[in-house]
């Protein structure tokens, strides 16, 4: 539910240069544009059961692939024969490593500047590694065929965890680079001389180690594709679940060796990506490469255990942060030191230049000014990855680390974490602010977020009842967590983001037909987003067009303009701004045949956003649609113009956006069994200008899911042998309707400066601002006890050792009669 705003959410856009939208008005027009509650296009396919997804491809001759997979973390390939499973009927090939290299494809890179292998024919790295393919007539009879591939193993010790992988004696993952360690990379941010001196003059120090858990993006529709090489054009055309189309038509062309303008990628529905499906994966190409020898199309889709086991995992970061403050609360200096996990290979999806992604945003929303951030980086044999899981590329973790610190340095100084907040933040007058470790803040007011937080949870009357609990010694504790985070999405700058050597660049075209209908293609890539809404939104609101004259495509290479995709809530504060760019382009030129059709000099006619219309300035009543120019522009152009009325516009920001929240979430821990209930999610955001604010209500309510899951349930296991432990749902444990409360849902509007729009990005804020929300009402439930963290995910039983250590947990009623009667063994037992 949303809670009122100060703001109209029709009155949240900036000026552009021709009399944009003003912040301070009214602005329904009733078009469908920008700030309306505009129904999702595409929602009628999905409800109707006409969505069209990767598996729904069909093609005639098409065959079937199944991956082959190691059943060890870390083992040695003595031999695989084949011969059984190539004696199965309907086998039409079964491929190996070898058969790979033929063709040069046994190998594929990363996106770190690692290489992979597809197949493997020497060690297996973790488990479920890809080590044959079998091709077959249908999806059962390649499963068969892989059941009978005969693969000898001599097994090797594994090694999971990055502080086991650092030590000497840990076993090498990565023999391969002639390197006797498991060290990928050493990256710095910051000055730490100037952070250690002010740690030196420090009134106050506070340390914390935490762990951010391995996560998986567990989308609804695992990866998968369809490979169909036509051998008389010379052409492949790959159907596959891609976020990012156009970077991985570049990435199979690098691998395969086919000329780009010879490969095509169709991303059709895809039905939830979350990060997951930003990477290459070996079956991709293995498909890709059947299809090529065998010369017939070849599908590939990977059940759900071999999603979770093998695709692109987030996280996994061991952090010790450090703050340095005064004896009054003001923070002098942060330090943090991090261990990353990064798996068998340096696969991260990764579109900054720096190997940590956004970290270096470790000091969240405050007015810090010195930091000092290292990380060390480590193979282990789990599954490669360290991508984007709803976050901005390590964002997550940094503003978990910040926000859970600020929390400690509270109650170290017996403060109201609220009042230390708002004592450390940026203020609002020193936008832009340059943080001590180098990034640009665009716009934010995160007092006045903070105080719409408070006031509306009744902060002060929850306070009064966590205190009548403790003092009644009641059940169940009360705990308020606070979390004022701020993202940094929109990747981004050219200068400082890229994706395989590729400026993180993004793109529009807009046609307007002769009828004032208008076709937009974009480059990046909805997975559940709802861009051909919020696009359409944005050009109506431009071209003063009705919403439903507007189409929006997307996710075909041969079609649309070269985009980097969608992943890092980039999509608006990139691919928005492209498309109100290229609607302004489409205006000028209007402009200039409006002047002719109204037969004015071409300055004396004027763009009406309310109406939708030129009109000649000072003559109201003289005016043409866009739709009458459309027309115009086909039939009746001036002989100094082209006709038609169409353009492209191609749009590297001159800054990433940060949009920031104040989200408070109250939970009751039962001190008898540990359990944990959230009993209130109050969450605001400010996203900038919101295009469709429904959508973004929308966005936020599954952000928060994600996030109460990460906060209490999701984590990838391995034992010691290098098992996946969380393999599948039965034991990755993801939120239901039953963990999630219902969700109060608030905003402000600081706009982006420098966006076309003022439009900042969302999708990823909830993700990043829940997790430490959570964990700090937790703790501060026990910090009475003197808890100070309990890490994530916090189950019933973590939460009640951390009650038992703290002598405030409660025996269940009778438990201690009974201990009495039968005594501690049999009580035990029983």
């Amino acid at each position: 539910m949303s809670s009122d705003a100060d703001e109209s959410p029709d009155a949240e856009f900036r000026h552009d240069d021709d009399g944009g939208p003003d912040p301070e008005k009214h602005h329904g027009h009733g078009r469908g544009g920008m700030g309306e509650d505009v129904k999702r296009k595409e929602d009628r396919r999905f409800i109707t059961g006409h969505g069209n997804y990767v598996d729904d491809v069909k093609k005639d001759g098409m065959l079937h692939c199944e991956i082959v997979r190691s059943n060890y973390g870390h083992a040695r390939i003595e031999n695989i024969d084949t011969e059984r499973a190539e004696a199965v009927e309907g086998v039409v090939a079964v491929l190996t490593a070898e058969d790979l290299a033929a063709y040069d494809l046994a190998t594929m890179p990363t996106l770190m500047d690692d290489t992979q292998e597809v197949l493997v024919q020497d060690k297996v790295k973790f488990q479920s590694q890809e080590v044959a393919a079998v091709i077959a007539t249908d999806r059962y009879t390649a499963k068969d065929g892989a059941d009978k591939v005969d693969v000898n193993y001599d097994s090797l010790d594994a090694v999971t965890d990055a502080g086991e992988a650092m030590k000497d004696d840990a076993p090498v993952v990565r023999e391969d680079l002639d390197q006797d360690d498991n060290h990928i990379f050493t990256w710095e941010t910051g000055d730490e001389d100037a952070t250690e001196a002010a740690f030196d003059d420090a009134d106050v120090v506070v340390e914390e180690d935490m762990f951010y858990q391995r996560l998986h993006p567990a989308p609804i529709e695992t990866c998968g594709c369809v490979a169909d090489w036509d051998e008389d054009n010379e052409q492949m055309t790959v159907h596959m679940t891609s976020q990012a189309p156009h970077a991985h038509r570049t990435l199979f062309s690098m691998v395969s060796g086919i000329p780009e303008h010879k490969v095509r990628i169709v991303s059709p529905d895809v039905g939830g990506g979350f990060g997951n499906k930003v990477p290459i994966y070996p079956g991709y190409v293995v498909a890709a490469a059947a299809s090529y020898v065998l010369g017939t199309p070849v599908k590939w889709v990977e059940e759900r255990s071999e999603n979770v086991q093998t695709t692109s995992f987030a996280r996994d970061y061991d952090m010790t942060g450090r703050i340095a403050a005064t004896e009054d609360g003001e923070i002098t200096a942060v330090d943090v030191d991090v261990i990353a996990n990064h798996g068998a290979y340096n696969a991260a999806a990764q579109p900054s230049k720096f190997p940590a992604g956004f970290f270096k945003i470790f000091t969240g929303s405050y007015d810090i000014d010195t930091a000092y951030g290292e990380l060390d980086a480590y193979y282990t044999n789990t599954a490669p990855g360290g991508i984007a899981y709803r976050c901005s590329f390590r964002v997550t973790e940094a503003i978990y680390l910040i926000e859970r610190l600020v929390d400690v340095l509270a109650q170290e100084l017996d403060m109201d974490p609220a009042e230390v907040r708002r004592q450390n933040f940026i203020p609002k007058e020193a936008f832009p602010y340059e943080s001590a470790t180098g990034w640009t803040y665009d716009s934010g007011d995160y007092e006045r977020a903070l105080d719409k937080a408070l006031e509306s949870v009744d902060y002060e009357g929850l306070r009064e009842e966590q205190a009548e609990r403790i003092e009644n010694d009641d059940r169940k504790l009360l705990g308020i967590g606070l979390s004022t985070f701020t993202e940094i999405v929109g990747a981004g700058p050219g200068k400082q983001c890229d994706i395989a050597g590729i400026e993180m660049f993004d793109s529009a075209e807009i046609r307007v037909h002769p009828t004032g209908k208008a076709t937009v293609r974009i480059g990046v890539q909805t997975q559940g987003q709802g861009h051909e809404t919020t696009f359409a939104q944005i050009v109506a609101e431009e071209l003063g067009l009705d919403v439903q004259d507007v189409e929006v495509e997307h996710g075909d290479t041969d079609t649309e303009p070269y985009g980097l995709g969608t992943y890092a809530s980039r999509s608006t504060p990139v691919g928005g701004a492209a498309t109100a760019v290229a609607a302004r382009k489409v205006r000028d030129k209007a402009r200039s045949i409006a002047s002719n059709e109204l037969e004015v000099a071409e300055e004396d006619v004027v763009w009406d956003r309310q109406t939708g219309a030129f009109q000649v300035q000072g003559a109201p009543d003289r005016t043409i649609t866009v739709e009458e120019v459309a027309g115009a522009s086909y039939m009746n152009s001036p002989a100094d113009e082209e006709p038609g009325l169409e353009a492209v516009n191609y749009y590297d920001p001159p800054n990433m956006t940060y949009p920031f929240g104040a989200y408070v979430c109250v939970v009751e821990i039962d001190r008898e069994t540990g359990e944990t209930d959230i009993r209130q999610f109050y969450a605001l955001d400010d996203c900038g200008n919101r295009i469709n604010p429904m959508i973004v209500e929308g966005q936020v309510h599954g952000g928060l899911a994600q996030g109460i899951g990460t906060a209490m349930l999701e984590e990838v296991t391995y034992d010691e042998n290098g098992n996946v432990t969380a393999g599948d749902f039965m034991n990755y444990l993801l939120p239901t309707s039953m963990e999630i409360p219902e969700m109060d849902t608030d905003y402000t509007v600081t706009p982006s400066p420098h966006h076309p729009i003022g439009a900042k990005g969302v999708g990823e804020s909830p993700t990043v601002g829940s997790p430490p929300a959570i964990v700090n009402a937790v703790v501060d439930a026990m910090a009475h006890g003197g808890v100070t963290h309990v890490d994530m995910p916090m189950t019933a039983d973590r939460v009640w050792e951390a009650l038992d250590g703290a002598a405030l947990a409660q025996d269940p009623a009778g438990r201690i009669d009974l201990e009495l009667e039968l005594g501690d063994e049999e009580a035990a037992s029983d």
